[in-house]
Protein backbone atom coordinates (compact mmCIF):
# COMPACT_ATOMS: atom_id res chain seq x y z
CA UNK A 1 0.00 0.00 0.00
CA UNK A 2 2.93 2.34 0.67
CA UNK A 3 3.97 2.03 -3.00
CA UNK A 4 0.49 3.12 -4.05
CA UNK A 5 0.75 6.21 -1.83
CA UNK A 6 4.27 6.99 -3.15
CA UNK A 7 2.90 6.96 -6.72
CA UNK A 8 0.32 9.51 -5.63
CA UNK A 9 2.78 11.73 -3.69
CA UNK A 10 6.38 11.02 -2.64
CA UNK A 11 6.02 13.17 0.50
CA UNK A 12 3.28 10.97 1.98
CA UNK A 13 3.72 7.82 4.06
CA UNK A 14 1.13 5.10 4.48
CA UNK A 15 -0.08 4.51 8.05
CA UNK A 16 -3.07 2.17 7.86
CA UNK A 17 -6.22 1.36 5.97
CA UNK A 18 -9.71 0.12 6.74
CA UNK A 19 -12.42 -1.26 4.47
CA UNK A 20 -15.96 -0.29 5.39
CA UNK A 21 -18.75 -1.37 3.02
CA UNK A 22 -17.74 -0.22 -0.49
CA UNK A 23 -15.02 2.24 0.60
CA UNK A 24 -11.33 1.88 1.47
CA UNK A 25 -10.15 4.50 3.98
CA UNK A 26 -6.38 5.04 3.78
CA UNK A 27 -4.61 6.98 6.54
CA UNK A 28 -1.46 8.83 5.48
CA UNK A 29 0.96 11.33 7.00
CA UNK A 30 3.53 13.72 5.60
CA UNK A 31 7.17 12.65 5.83
CA UNK A 32 8.48 16.23 5.63
CA UNK A 33 10.49 17.75 8.46
CA UNK A 34 10.27 21.24 7.01
CA UNK A 35 8.04 23.05 4.58
CA UNK A 36 8.20 26.16 2.39
CA UNK A 37 5.83 29.01 3.17
CA UNK A 38 3.69 29.52 0.02
CA UNK A 39 3.41 33.25 0.77
CA UNK A 40 7.09 34.23 1.19
CA UNK A 41 9.10 31.15 0.13
CA UNK A 42 11.01 30.74 3.41
CA UNK A 43 11.49 27.34 5.02
CA UNK A 44 10.07 26.46 8.43
CA UNK A 45 10.53 23.36 10.58
CA UNK A 46 8.37 24.45 13.52
CA UNK A 47 4.99 22.67 13.50
CA UNK A 48 2.08 24.79 14.73
CA UNK A 49 -0.60 22.07 14.74
CA UNK A 50 -2.03 19.12 12.84
CA UNK A 51 -5.47 18.57 11.38
CA UNK A 52 -7.19 15.96 9.23
CA UNK A 53 -8.09 16.43 5.57
CA UNK A 54 -10.04 13.90 3.55
CA UNK A 55 -9.72 13.36 -0.20
CA UNK A 56 -11.48 11.05 -2.62
CA UNK A 57 -9.27 9.14 -5.05
CA UNK A 58 -9.64 6.65 -7.90
CA UNK A 59 -11.15 3.29 -6.93
CA UNK A 60 -9.13 0.20 -6.04
CA UNK A 61 -10.60 -3.27 -6.68
CA UNK A 62 -14.04 -1.72 -7.39
CA UNK A 63 -14.05 0.04 -4.02
CA UNK A 64 -14.18 3.80 -3.57
CA UNK A 65 -11.09 5.29 -1.93
CA UNK A 66 -10.86 8.03 0.67
CA UNK A 67 -7.44 9.27 1.74
CA UNK A 68 -7.28 10.71 5.25
CA UNK A 69 -4.28 12.99 5.59
CA UNK A 70 -2.92 14.17 8.92
CA UNK A 71 -1.87 17.59 7.59
CA UNK A 72 0.61 19.87 9.37
CA UNK A 73 0.44 23.62 9.86
CA UNK A 74 3.76 25.41 10.28
CA UNK A 75 4.82 28.72 11.79
CA UNK A 76 6.35 31.27 9.42
CA UNK A 77 9.08 33.22 11.17
CA UNK A 78 9.73 35.66 8.32
CA UNK A 79 8.85 39.08 9.79
CA UNK A 80 8.10 40.41 6.30
CA UNK A 81 5.57 37.65 5.52
CA UNK A 82 1.87 38.50 5.69
CA UNK A 83 1.08 35.16 7.38
CA UNK A 84 2.13 33.70 10.71
CA UNK A 85 1.06 30.12 9.91
CA UNK A 86 0.59 28.08 6.76
CA UNK A 87 -0.45 24.54 5.89
CA UNK A 88 1.73 22.17 3.91
CA UNK A 89 0.52 21.47 0.39
CA UNK A 90 0.92 18.51 -1.94
CA UNK A 91 1.10 18.25 -5.73
CA UNK A 92 -1.70 15.68 -5.96
CA UNK A 93 -4.36 17.85 -4.26
CA UNK A 94 -5.79 21.25 -5.11
CA UNK A 95 -5.68 23.95 -2.44
CA UNK A 96 -8.84 23.32 -0.36
CA UNK A 97 -9.77 20.50 -2.75
CA UNK A 98 -11.62 17.34 -1.75
CA UNK A 99 -10.50 15.12 -4.64
CA UNK A 100 -7.13 14.11 -6.03
CA UNK A 101 -6.16 15.73 -9.32
CA UNK A 102 -6.20 12.36 -11.08
CA UNK A 103 -9.78 11.74 -9.86
CA UNK A 104 -10.82 15.18 -11.11
CA UNK A 105 -9.28 14.32 -14.49
CA UNK A 106 -11.19 11.02 -14.63
CA UNK A 107 -14.46 12.72 -13.67
CA UNK A 108 -13.97 15.27 -16.45
CA UNK A 109 -13.22 12.57 -19.05
CA UNK A 110 -16.35 10.62 -18.13
CA UNK A 111 -18.67 13.61 -17.76
CA UNK A 112 -17.77 15.27 -21.06
CA UNK A 113 -19.58 12.48 -22.95
CA UNK A 114 -22.89 12.47 -21.05
CA UNK A 115 -25.28 14.70 -19.15
CA UNK A 116 -24.28 15.80 -15.67
CA UNK A 117 -27.11 13.77 -14.10
CA UNK A 118 -26.14 10.60 -15.99
CA UNK A 119 -22.48 11.19 -15.11
CA UNK A 120 -23.38 11.72 -11.45
CA UNK A 121 -25.29 8.43 -11.33
CA UNK A 122 -22.49 6.50 -13.04
CA UNK A 123 -19.73 8.04 -10.92
CA UNK A 124 -21.58 7.54 -7.62
CA UNK A 125 -22.12 3.89 -8.42
CA UNK A 126 -18.62 3.11 -9.68
CA UNK A 127 -15.96 5.68 -8.87
CA UNK A 128 -16.61 8.40 -6.27
CA UNK A 129 -19.35 10.31 -4.50
CA UNK A 130 -19.85 13.40 -6.64
CA UNK A 131 -22.78 15.70 -7.28
CA UNK A 132 -23.93 17.14 -10.57
CA UNK A 133 -22.85 20.63 -9.47
CA UNK A 134 -19.33 19.30 -8.76
CA UNK A 135 -19.21 17.81 -12.25
CA UNK A 136 -20.31 21.10 -13.82
CA UNK A 137 -17.76 23.05 -11.75
CA UNK A 138 -14.92 20.70 -12.78
CA UNK A 139 -15.85 20.90 -16.46
CA UNK A 140 -16.18 24.68 -16.32
CA UNK A 141 -12.81 25.02 -14.58
CA UNK A 142 -11.10 22.62 -16.97
CA UNK A 143 -12.36 24.13 -20.21
CA UNK A 144 -12.08 27.74 -19.02
CA UNK A 145 -8.40 27.15 -18.15
CA UNK A 146 -7.71 25.44 -21.51
CA UNK A 147 -9.00 28.47 -23.41
CA UNK A 148 -6.71 30.93 -21.60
Amino acid sequence: MDEFIKILEKNLDYLSHEIIDDTIYINVISNRNECTCPYCGKYSNKVHSKYKRTFQDLPIQNKKVEIILNNKKYFCYNSECSRRTFAESFSCFQFKGKKTLRLEEQISKIAINMSSIAAQNYLRGNIANVSKSTICTLLKKRYTNENK
